[in-house]
């Protein structure tokens, strides 16, 4: 695996950092080498951390000194190699946009100088790499939004945005898994569940992962909801590349 630096976090806690930018090729990196240490685990750690340049590593140094473990973290990490960033399983995210399911889609389409239907072509026109997951259980920080689609967060955020709605912040795209404040540009929303507690896997993808989103229209949104309600939804998660 190529270099990486490691800087104290606490007393408890140090960051593996793999670059100082986003990419694909990081996000692989760091995702290979959390893996490995899950894999075959150093005594003394406690918890990984996945972000979009580092990998955060608890411990507990009463097991384990930190140069203790930055030592072995340099000796394990080593040998493992590059990920195949041919291979990528997408899971594919139907979304309903506009109306009352993306109060901000002609706000977004304003911005960018493009029809509503414009808008929706692009922000389906490719799929969106996983770099990491946060600020919500589900959450899933999205890397390669289309820069037509960048828009500025809402000067005032609404106190309640709905579970599953797809909003644009910025220069990201993402869902919001469950109901929260927040000040994105909501132009869609999904019926899936990107978090659900009572599910085998409560969260529907992983970092690394990626997202392919799926115009659909109300009619399918109510379809899919009920069928996820009577539990014979079909996610029809794949792995593109094998």
């Amino acid at each position: 695996m190529a270099g990486f630096t490691i800087t104290i976090a606490g007393d408890s806690a140090l960051n593996l950092e793999f670059a100082s930018s986003i990419s694909a090729e990081t996000s692989a990196r760091i995702r290979l080498a959390a893996e490995s240490l899950s894999a075959d685990p150093i005594d003394g750690i406690t918890e990984l951390v996945p972000t979009f340049c580092s990998l955060m590593v608890y411990y507990n140094p009463l097991t384990v000194t930190f140069d203790e473990l930055s030592a072995k973290l340099r000796g394990k990490l080593r040998d493992v190699g590059d990920a195949d960033l041919s291979v990528r399983k997408i899971v594919p995210i139907p979304v309903c946009y506009g109306d009352d399911f993306g109060p901000d889609l002609p706000t977004v389409a304003a911005h960018a100088g493009l029809t509503e239907d414009e808008v929706v072509a692009l922000h389906t026109g490719r799929d969106y790499l996983i770099d990491m997951l946060g600020f919500l259980p589900g959450f899933a920080y999205l890397g390669g939004l289309d820069a037509r689609l960048h828009t500025p967060r809402l000067a005032v955020p609404r106190t309640r945005i709905e579970p599953g709605s797809v909003g644009i912040g910025g220069a990201q795209t993402g869902i919001y898994p469950l109901a929260s404040p927040g000040g994105w540009q909501i132009i869609g929303r999904t019926p899936l569940k990107p978090y659900d507690p009572d599910r085998a896997e409560p969260i529907l993808y992983a970092a690394g992962e990626y997202l392919r989103f799926v115009p659909i229209t109300p009619e399918e949104y109510a379809a899919i909801e009920a069928q996820l309600a009577a539990g014979t939804y079909s996610y029809g998660i794949f792995v593109e590349g094998e």
